[in-house]
């Protein structure tokens, strides 16, 4: 049964990552979409059209004033995505500038009431005035919590007995209760100064991913009607022909038909040094035009484009969430539950078994373990780490599908190779031509070509290429391709037949037994061997430090599967440092081997990754923990059966996607190990009476700050 087609929503107006887990988990629980995740990094979920009324209720119970935006139809309206960043999240955060301005001004009129309060306490507890430390310090704490009290009042009515405001309120109150009054007011102050200024990281944490896919063009150039027209790229048809002025982002994929220029191709690649275009070349959007003006052809819709497929890639990542970020949102619907409950005992068991334990002091120590029994360190950071993490590698030419494909690579052990198109340029140049039986070199040639006419296989366009001219299709009566063997086809009324040997041994074509360094391409005619055509294809000049940086990660295998002979790939191999090949394989028999390898590595728990071009390899791909697509930008197939694409033909961006998925491993390792010390320390300091409100805070508000801007570092892995 095929799955209902899903459009991206915007949760616009959510703020609080523990609600953005609890609408999850809700919406998965009520309507069966077990896909249906709340990325908070981007405030966005993916859902069928028909689920949103449903998914929209279920919003409003749990947090009410959040709304469903529909990206699509937004962008299909009114074209408001055709500018370079997402307008969405922006006027939500316009919208609330007001409300922004007001919150500061009270928490400003707070704190020099609180200041007031502290200052002429104690001048004014020994007078009749008295009443006015209460009335400065009791209005300072309004002014400070009034936004936490009334969200816990309907919180509470709705039942949620955990929320962090109603948590933060019953300690506060209970702080006032046994005349703390001095400590209610500063704590709820101290949290709602970490409270804004949490949002704020988070809001300078969502611009900052952002700004890593600031790379959609915001505007086309088109050719009509004699005149040069400014329209949004999405109006823009196949065919149609763009001019790309100096300095703008050329806003279609297409082909260049005037001019010469280079080409800024980091925001999609990742490669600094500029590439040079002319007519004839390919470009791709979102890169930039730096120097000349260029005429470009355009060859795919927008909404088919490079960059329209990068930034669906990184917006939908969010979707596939890493077990430690699903752990974490299990964890904590537990850990809150089991923290309040601890109070609960801590606040009246030892006056009731402890003698002279006084129940203030022990209500008071309670109230510390209800302060800091919220997770919004852990369920904040770790999405934001991970989101991070992605954005990071996509600013390399490194597009991760998710955060679990993220963690997977984390931990690869093995890596497994293809050798044409991933270690070599797949750039084949017939070398050498040798002719039997009494055939020429030119017809050898001349029938090969022929025979590969309709073949994309890289041999087939260096035998094309060899042969030179234009072919004639009208030699060429029937043509078949056998998958790991060649082409068998009639040219001239010949069975004319092109491959490997297999396809020798299969046609029963008499020969003699070849070896050499190169791939062989036999030709044999109506079967009797003709000639074969040495062709030799070259190594990518960072593939040898591509396998070095592996080892130096730690990576304990590399591996190569080709279909090439075993001469010519163990050259490769040795060139490059690569540890074990097997050569000669049909595309099952890759699949074969591939299994043998991964049940190989189930006792040592590690990753196995396999790295393709993501076409003929796609059963591999499909398979492997990890699979990798080289260069594969343009190829829909790589983007399918892939799980991360290098966005260039650099085998080296393999390493480099290993780094990252590591460096943002230990960085969310780090935020949850800070998070629990630090709560488990206060926590057992305040159960002693060692610790207080404040410490309590900033156990919950302060850590929750450090880990957000510890996850940011994960931006620049």
């Amino acid at each position: 049964m095929q799955a209902p087609a899903t459009r991206r929503y915007v949760l616009q107006g959510l703020d609080c990552a523990h609600c953005a887990a609890r609408i999850e988990a809700e919406v998965q629980r009520s309507t069966g979409l077990a896909g249906a995740t709340v990325n908070f990094s981007t405030r966005s979920i993916l859902l069928p059209p028909e689920a949103v009324p449903e998914v929209q209720r279920i919003i409003d119970r749990i947090e009410p004033g959040v709304k469903l935006v529909d990206t699509t139809a937004e962008r299909d309206g009114s074209h408001a995505h055709a500018h370079g960043h997402d307008h969405r999240l922006d006027h939500d955060a316009d919208g609330r500038s007001g409300v922004e301005r007001r919150r500061i001004a009270e928490i400003a009129l707070a704190s020099i009431l609180f200041v007031a309060g502290i200052v002429w306490q104690e001048p004014l507890h020994q007078t009749p005035y008295s009443i006015a430390e209460y009335a400065v310090l009791l209005a300072a704490y309004w002014l400070a919590g009034r936004g936490v009290l009334g969200a816990a009042m309907r919180n509470l009515g709705r039942g949620r007995l955990f929320d962090e405001n109603a948590l933060m309120t019953a300690a506060t109150l209970g702080a006032i209760a046994i005349h703390e009054l001095p400590e209610a007011a500063g704590v709820m102050l101290f949290f709602s100064v970490g409270e804004t200024l949490q949002d704020y990281a988070v809001g300078r944490s969502r611009r900052s991913i952002r700004a890593l896919m600031d790379i959609r063009p915001d505007f086309a150039n088109v050719r009509r009607g004699g005149e040069i027209a400014r329209v949004v790229p999405d109006d823009v048809q196949i065919g149609e022909e763009i001019v790309v002025r100096p300095g703008e982002k050329i806003p279609l994929d297409g082909e260049v038909i005037e001019g010469s220029s280079f080409v800024d191709t980091s925001s999609l690649t990742g490669e600094s040094v500029p590439r040079k275009v002319e007519p004839g070349d390919d470009v791709l959007a979102g890169t930039v035009n730096t120097s000349g003006v260029l005429a470009v052809r355009v060859t795919r819709p927008f909404g088919e484009s490079s960059v329209s497929k990068i930034l669906e890639l990184v917006e939908n990542a969010g979707a596939r969430k890493a077990k430690t970020e699903k752990f974490i949102t299990t964890f904590s619907r537990f850990y809150t539950p089991a923290v309040v409950l601890a109070a609960l005992g801590v606040a009246f068991l030892p006056p009731l078994i402890v003698e002279g334990a006084g129940l203030s002091d022990w209500v008071h120590r309670a109230l510390v373990l209800l302060v800091i029994s919220c997770p919004c360190a852990l369920v904040l950071s770790i999405p934001l780490g991970y989101f991070g993490g992605i954005g990071g590698a996509s600013r390399r030419g490194i597009l991760v599908k998710g955060a679990n494909f993220l963690d997977a690579l984390a931990h690869v052990d093995t890596v497994v190779m293809d050798k044409t198109g991933t270690l070599t340029k797949g750039e084949f140049k017939v070398r050498q031509v040798t002719a039997f039986n009494g055939f020429s070199e030119g017809e050898i040639l001349d029938l090969a070509a022929h025979a590969e006419a309709y073949s994309n296989h890289p041999i087939a366009a260096s035998i094309r290429e060899a042969r030179g001219g234009d072919l004639d299709p009208t030699r060429i009566e029937r043509c078949e391709e056998l998958a790991g063997h060649g082409i068998k086809a009639e040219v001239d009324k010949k069975l004319v037949v092109v491959g490997n040997d297999r396809i020798l041994h299969k046609e029963l074509v008499p020969h003699e037994g070849c070896e050499a360094g190169s791939t062989v391409v036999n030709v044999a005619v109506d079967g009797v061997l003709a000639g074969r055509i040495l062709i030799a294809d070259e190594i990518k000049p960072d593939a040898r430090d591509a396998i070095q940086s592996l080892k130096k990660l730690g990576v304990n295998r590399t591996v190569m599967l080709t279909g090439d002979n075993r001469n010519a790939a163990e050259h490769v191999a040795g060139a490059v440092g690569i540890d074990e090949v097997h050569a000669g394989l049909l595309p099952e028999e890759k699949v074969q081997v591939f299994e043998r390898i991964s049940r190989e590595m189930r006792p040592r728990a590690g990753k196995v990754a396999f790295v393709g071009d993501g076409i003929n390899d796609a059963p591999v791909l499909t398979r492997a923990d990890v699979g990798i697509a080289m260069g594969g930008l343009g190829s829909d197939a790589a983007i399918e059966a892939a799980d991360v694409v290098i966005m260039d033909d650099m085998p080296s961006k393999v390493a480099s996607a290993v780094a990252v998925a590591r460096r943002t491993r230990r960085i969310v390792l780090q935020n949850i190990a800070l998070a629990l010390a630090v709560k488990a320390a206060v926590m057992g300091f305040g159960t002693m009476g060692m610790a207080g409100m404040w410490e309590a805070v900033f156990a919950d508000v302060g850590v929750s700050l450090i880990a957000v801007a510890n996850a940011t570092r994960a931006l620049r892995a």
